[in-house]
């Protein structure tokens, strides 16, 4: 099953209810390609990997902190990861304009800083924002960390053939088994809100 790495501050975040869009340009290894998206309904990996405090809003320091304290300092370097939420794009929007940035603030923890920094990085791609909406898995999955997960790619193939009896193919059934973490209207104003801003 397809899984997309993420900052373990952010998935919190997503999980949470307080970020609703990524946005992405893709890693190192996909410097040519550019970040790209092979399937709209996704897991969420979380990891540390380039994780920064100087790179979040003020307002959300405190839960990396707390985030850090839970998971120990080698959280990528243990054996055993574990995804609790599920993700499935409701819009994306590629572009170039950085006066966007401003208005996509409210959606994400990211600080002005770390927003413009990728926006530089490989400034002949667009940046991708993926509006999310976020479902909580019925149980944690737990997956052991494969070496080849770790750099800078964005995608990650998890077989989850043995594991919770899910199978890696059916990941439609396995969104039916769980729970959106913004209501229904809630979600609603936020997507009117999302494409208002490319209008």
């Amino acid at each position: 099953m397809l899984a997309l790495k993420e900052w373990s501050i952010v998935c919190r975040a997503l999980e949470n209810g307080r970020q609703s869009i990524l946005l992405r340009k893709g890693g190192i290894l996909e410097y040519k390609e550019g970040f790209e998206i092979s399937q709209k309904i996704f897991l969420l990996y979380p990891t540390l990997e380039h994780q920064s405090r100087e790179y979040l809003q003020q307002d959300y320091l405190q839960e990396i902190e707390l985030l850090l304290r839970n998971n120990g300092p080698n959280f990528d370097q243990d054996k055993i990861n574990t995804i609790t939420i599920l993700a499935r794009i409701e819009g994306m929007q590629e572009f170039n304009d950085e006066t966007k940035l401003s208005k996509l603030e409210k959606y994400h923890i990211w600080n002005e800083k770390y927003v413009n920094m990728r926006m530089s990085y490989n400034p002949k791609k667009p940046m991708n924002a993926l509006l999310l909406r976020i479902y909580k898995l019925p149980e944690p999955i737990s997956v052991k960390v494969n070496p080849e997960w770790a750099g800078c790619k964005s995608w990650i193939n998890i077989d989850l053939s043995k594991i919770n009896g899910i199978s890696s193919d059916n990941i439609d059934k396995l969104l039916n088994l769980c729970e959106p973490v913004i209501k229904e209207d809630d979600f609603q104003k936020i997507n009117d809100s999302f494409t208002e801003i490319w209008n």
